[in-house]
């Protein structure tokens, strides 16, 4: 629309030149070649040929072209005709070229009021001769849309999810209650610690949905400190012995020892207790299990390698999804609320690290923390 504004003044600029470019050669067509040769030198040499000059002008030119005020009537009465003529092409030229722009601004504003009456499908189209702000808004708009729809699809396979995990134990721990109340079970410290036990799983699973809670929402707390990683996995490699002893598993270590981060030493424990509690439940048919830690690239990558029955390439994508557990790729031993590895990812991401899976060549799978040496 400016460039149309522009090309307009431009054009009405050029129409009155050409208009007195016309006139003043209608008015040399009229001289002798005399005349027309003492104005050209008049023009050159005003101020030697003034008096000549005032003749020539006096006998082909009109005399109101030189008074003072707004000039020659018909000057005016040109210029509006110019503009009458100019001002309505460049408004329907206009409008003509806004069409897309307002159909895209239409179809945009349709697309918005659906998705606020809760349908996620609308999407807009884009086209290559869009101004790119409005590329950038369509495209924008569409990732939206996206993400708001991927949101619902989560909090709904999440909430039927979390009514299945919140369900199982607190139904065991009515149960064993009821049975006791019936006499069926004898109220005995027994029973109750068995209570007690199905409450604790429900307790820690609250406290693990909280922790995403916060870590969804950034506010996550960590307290940093600068410590060396080495000596914290070798604690809990330590802490876990009786576990891998019992799964039958052989721990390897390769540790680099002088390697220092600035972390928080209890959130990155609970993200090495997981991916172990991970491989003993998961991996421990593989009897292996590699631990490394190391430097590259200004950041710490923890290694945990097993050997176990890898996940499907399909499912490494979802291994981070809360509530998912690949029970068809492997064998589930204990228990566990399925919010483990997302646990892991959001401490990751909390200290702007990241987590990922990958099946191995040589079997089992490879999971690889990165943590940046220095927090931002």
């Amino acid at each position: 629309m400016t460039l149309l504004a522009v090309g307009a003044v431009i054009t009405i600029t050029v129409c009155m030149y050409l208009y007195f470019w016309v006139s003043d050669y209608q008015v040399l067509q009229t001289m002798t070649a005399e005349d027309q040769a003492a104005l050209a030198a008049g023009m050159a040499d005003v101020a030697h040929h003034e008096p000549r000059l005032w003749q020539l002008l006096q006998t082909y030119y009109d005399i109101r072209e030189f008074l003072p005020g707004p000039g020659d009537l018909t000057d005016w009465l040109v210029l509006y005709g110019f503009l009458i003529a100019i001002i309505p092409v460049t408004l329907i030229v206009g409008l003509y070229l806004s069409r897309p722009l307002s159909r895209q601004f239409h179809q945009i504003t349709e697309a918005a009021r659906r998705v606020a009456e809760g349908d996620l499908t609308p999407r807009v189209s884009q086209h290559p001769r869009q101004p790119k702000e409005m590329q950038r808004l369509c495209s924008d708009f569409n990732k939206l849309v996206e993400r708001l729809a991927l949101y619902e699809n989560e909090v709904a396979e999440s909430s039927s999810n979390l009514a299945h995990e919140l369900r199982t134990p607190l139904n065991a721990a009515l149960g064993r209650v009821q049975g006791m109340l019936d006499e069926v079970f004898a109220l005995c410290p027994e029973q109750l610690r068995l209570v007690q036990g199905q409450l604790y799983n429900l307790n820690t699973l609250v406290g693990d949905l909280h922790l995403l809670s916060l870590a969804h929402a950034g506010q996550l707390p960590l307290h940093l400190s600068l410590f060396a990683p080495a000596p914290l996995v070798e604690e809990r490699l330590a802490w876990f012995a009786p576990q891998f002893e019992a799964a039958g598993m052989q721990v390897r270590a390769s540790l680099d020892e002088p390697l220092a981060i600035e972390a928080d030493r209890a959130r990155l424990g609970q993200l090495i207790n997981i991916l172990i509690e991970n491989a003993i439940k998961y991996a421990s048919d593989g009897r292996e299990l590699s631990v490394a830690v190391r430097q590259a690239d200004g950041a710490l990558h923890l290694e945990f390698l097993d050997r176990g029955q890898a996940v499907e390439h399909k499912d490494l994508g979802n291994m981070f999804v809360r509530f998912w557990r690949a029970e068809q790729s492997r064998a589930r031993v204990s228990g566990g609320g399925g919010l483990g590895l997302s646990i892991a990812q959001a401490i990751c991401e909390a200290h702007g690290g990241r987590i990922s899976a990958q099946r191995r060549a040589e079997g089992g799978l490879a999971v690889r923390v990165s943590l940046p040496l220095r927090s931002e």
